[in-house]
């Protein structure tokens, strides 16, 4: 992935170029403003400066959220070397978050064995559904080729090095939520809704909600789809194979 010189959301949110790369950048650099860990094409200002980018603490926006889980981490830390499964878990959060930022999304959070993943901000994208829908494919491709090595090096099986992905789209609150500790996040149902799909969703599997299969078409034309009693959710939610 080849990363950009100046940070993409100051230039599309406020049309200001702040350098985030190369010789130039180094005036940014004297103070603090470096690429963010979140996606290495925004900046230190949409990730820390959130209240002074968009004039509040949190604002409603249009997103889709997607959590992705290492399947079998548990177990796995228990039965190999801490050396071995931090090489593990590094290898999961490389190919997701290459695959996220391929797809302008952000890597909001990494969870354990899971990471989240916030799409239409601070890049705004019309098609931010579909791109969380490719993004999930390619961390899902990448992670077949890459696991094949993995296995073979640790003695495992491909069923214990599986992902499970779920995806949910809407409207939600995003912001610095917390005093003591500031957290930069998303909350909301959709947020709680894409969590539960991850939790259902097998072994290389991406599951996702009818928004998702609405607003990412064609690409999930032929997806077939599921009722899941969610934990937490009075209905069943039906979700679609993506």
């Amino acid at each position: 992935m080849q990363h950009s010189l100046i940070c993409k959301g100051c230039w599309e949110q406020m049309h200001v170029p702040v350098l985030i790369r190369g010789v130039a950048s180094a005036p940014f650099r004297a103070f603090g403003i470096r690429p963010s860990r979140m996606n290495p094409n925004t900046c230190t200002i949409c990730e820390l400066m959130f209240t002074k980018v968009m004039r509040a603490r949190k604002i409603t926006i249009d997103a889709t959220i997607m959590f992705a889980d290492l399947r079998g981490y548990t177990s796995l830390s228990q039965s190999q070397s801490p050396d071995a499964v931090s090489g593990l878990l590094d290898a999961f959060y490389d190919e997701c978050a290459n695959a996220i930022w391929e797809h302008d999304g952000l890597l909001n959070k990494t969870i354990g064995d899971a990471v989240m993943a916030v799409f239409n901000f601070p890049l705004k994208r019309e098609a931010h559904a579909r791109n969380a829908v490719l993004a999930a494919r390619e961390i899902q491709a990448n992670w077949r080729d890459r696991r094949e090595g993995l296995v073979e090096a640790h003695g495992l099986t491909a069923d214990e090095l599986g992902i499970g992905i779920g995806i949910h789209t809407g409207e939600l609150s995003f912001g610095e939520f917390g005093r003591s500790h500031r957290d930069l996040t998303a909350i909301g149902t959709v947020v709680n809704t894409a969590s539960r799909a991850q939790s259902v969703a097998e072994a290389d599997q991406i599951l996702v909600t009818k928004a998702v299969f609405d607003r990412a078409q064609p690409d999930l034309k032929d997806s077939p789809s599921k009722a899941f009693q969610l934990k937490g959710f009075d209905v069943p939610i039906e979700l679609y194979t993506a």
